[in-house]
């Protein structure tokens, strides 16, 4: 309505942003009671349907169908006649890998019974009619929590596994099961593997070499050479904070640093600081300044060299990209102390972050910081608890099955013991990374973010980029990863690697024979569509770590002398892994 009271045109115009007004109420009522959107979402969709009774009908009728033809199933199985499972489990879901669950016709009805109501209910929560494409994606997420939960597996009496485990142990099966159970409620967590099962230091985290620097943010470790000479040019490895850096030094036969020394190179890592309250206030600046600038900086001294092949992992990654174009414009092209960069599984897009997306938005990133406010940083665990939940299935009730429904032990496995391994999260840092970088998406916008007093264009980024993502990665997407072609400078050249596996085992991703794993690789033009590069890239069977240094070897200068570590003014801080690491 106008100042002199008369209606305007714009008083009656429809808004067409894709959030209905019964959404947005929700939306008002879920930032009060719901943050995460748990039920309001689920309230939504159920609204949606009942407004939309022909589409309600017709989803109806789907479903019916698929419980005429079990019905049909179950009668074919009655008469012993041979009949092809109607429903069947997806490929990555092996609750029912048993072969009880498809050779005995009462588990086979009940398995197919159970999968068909759930595929068919997430599919319409996909297809909800009315909603935006983020509160259905958020309906089916909370709506398939619940249903893993209910899973017919999660239960002694409908999981014929435990059933005919505890008649063949005599009850032994139950017995260690519940002191498993008690275990876990001791811990407030359903554990994936044993707390003493490793020691870093002793079985992780033994490749040998010294921090050679050390700040209120993070150490820094040098890992001692095993070749003669090494490449002039040391690689500096920035890895994420979310969790110990260990997860490129897990054992002798994966660990990524040692496969880099010996083949003649200069390693660097960073193991950050795990936050405590007085460091509540450090932000996102804080860590690229005191992280990695001091870091690029106290390595090119050492190694006196004038530029490093800069590396990052995850939100690592993250840090290195905004780095490149804060240091493209803080120092210039001709005084630019990286020579290449290297990424690996990072989000630089983050329009589609993928199944995490459920809980970005701004009731709960407010909730978040209200939790934060409160003892100065986010938990590990919580921040665990979230990763986890989106792969429930396997992280969360696969271990509930055979912990406490088949009494087994917890397998002896590195990288859940890394997992298990969390860090607290800054909540100054924390809060800008969710809100910046999810929920606004700026730093793939030109100038949209002014860090360390830099406006950040990637595009001002001109050195040469491996990108390395995974093709089953949930915490980043693949597709999303590609983007960064998109954003930094067309001058800047770009190799790209899709590898098999997810967002850890994708890069701890050692040279075996023969190969465990494949990737495929290209260099993708400016604009180049994801599905064209991926048509056109090669197929490798093995690891792409050869490929890494096939393309780094020419980028790192000629073979040098090593740096001195028995100098009297080489920086001797303790041997690796360090003080940090161990920080609970």
């Amino acid at each position: 309505m106008g100042s002199n009271g008369l209606l305007r045109k714009q008083d009656f115009a429809m808004d067409l942003t894709g959030v209905s007004t019964y959404e947005g109420l929700m939306a008002r009522l879920q930032q009060r009671l719901d943050p995460f959107g748990v039920t309001t979402s689920i309230l939504n969709a159920q609204v949606a349907w009942m407004m939309h009774p022909q589409e309600f009908a017709r989803a109806l009728s789907a479903m019916s169908s698929d419980v005429l033809a079990i019905q049909t199933h179950l009668m074919r199985r009655a008469f012993g006649l041979a009949s092809d499972d109607v429903i069947k489990p997806h490929a990555d879901d092996a609750r029912f890998a048993d072969p009880v669950w498809t050779e005995i016709p009462s588990w086979d009805i009940i398995k197919e019974s159970y999968l068909g109501f759930t595929h068919r209910l997430e599919d319409m929560l996909f297809e909800t009619p009315g909603l935006s494409d983020k509160e259905r994606r958020r309906a089916a997420f909370w709506v398939r929590k619940w249903l893993n939960a209910m899973a017919p597996t999660n239960f002694f009496f409908t999981n014929p596994v435990a059933m005919r485990k505890c008649l063949q142990s005599n009850g032994d099966s139950l017995k260690q099961g519940f002191k498993n159970l008690l275990r876990d409620i001791e811990a407030k967590n359903i554990r994936m593997v044993e707390a003493d099962a490793f020691t870093v230091g002793v079985d992780l985290a033994t490749t040998p070499g010294r921090v050679v620097f050390r700040n209120r943010m993070l150490e820094l470790i040098h890992y001692t050479p095993t070749t003669a000479k090494v490449h002039a040019t040391p690689i500096v490895i920035i890895m994420p904070w979310i969790n110990k850096f260990y997860i490129l030094d897990l054992t002798a036969k994966k660990s990524l640093v040692k496969y880099l020394t010996d083949q003649g190179y200069s390693v660097f890592i960073t193991s950050w600081k795990n936050p405590t309250a007085e460091m509540a206030d450090v932000s996102f600046d804080d860590y690229l300044l005191e992280g990695v600038d001091q870091v690029v900086g106290a390595v090119c001294k050492l190694c006196k060299v004038p530029q490093v092949n800069l590396t990052g992992y995850c939100i690592g990654g993250t840090l290195v990209a905004t780095y490149m174009a804060w240091a493209s414009r803080h120092y210039g092209e001709k005084n630019m102390p990286v020579a290449n960069w290297t990424l690996f599984t990072t989000l630089t897009d983050f329009s589609k972050p993928g199944d995490i997306d459920v809980f970005i938005d701004e009731g709960a990133i407010r909730s978040l910081e209200a939790k934060m406010a409160k003892v100065g940083y986010l938990d590990g665990n919580d921040m665990a608890s979230s990763f986890r939940l989106l792969r429930s299935n396997s992280l969360v009730w696969h271990y509930f099955e055979k912990s406490y429904l088949f009494g087994e032990p917890l397998p002896a496995f590195d990288v859940l013991f890394w997992n298990m391994d969390t860090t607290r999260m800054p909540a100054a840092m924390h809060s800008f990374y969710l809100r910046e970088m999810y929920l606004n998406n700026n730093l793939m916008k030109r100038d949209a973010l002014t860090i360390a007093g830099e406006p950040i264009d990637l595009d001002r980024i001109t050195q040469p980029l491996y990108a390395v993502s995974a093709e089953d990665d949930h915490i980043v997407p693949w597709r999303q990863s590609y983007r960064i072609r998109k954003y930094i400078n067309v001058k800047a050249p770009v190799r790209f690697v899709l590898s098999t596996s997810g967002h850890i085992l994708g890069i701890v991703n050692p040279v075996v024979n023969p190969p465990k794993r494949a990737f495929w690789v290209a260099e993708p033009e400016r604009n180049e569509h994801f599905e064209h590069w991926f048509g056109r890239a090669g197929k490798t069977q093995g690891s792409w770590w050869e490929d890494w240094l096939a393309w780094l070897t020419p980028q790192c200068g000629p073979m040098v002398a090593p740096p001195d570590t028995k100098a009297n003014n080489y920086p001797d801080l303790g041997p690796a892994p360090g003080t940090y690491v161990f920080e609970k």
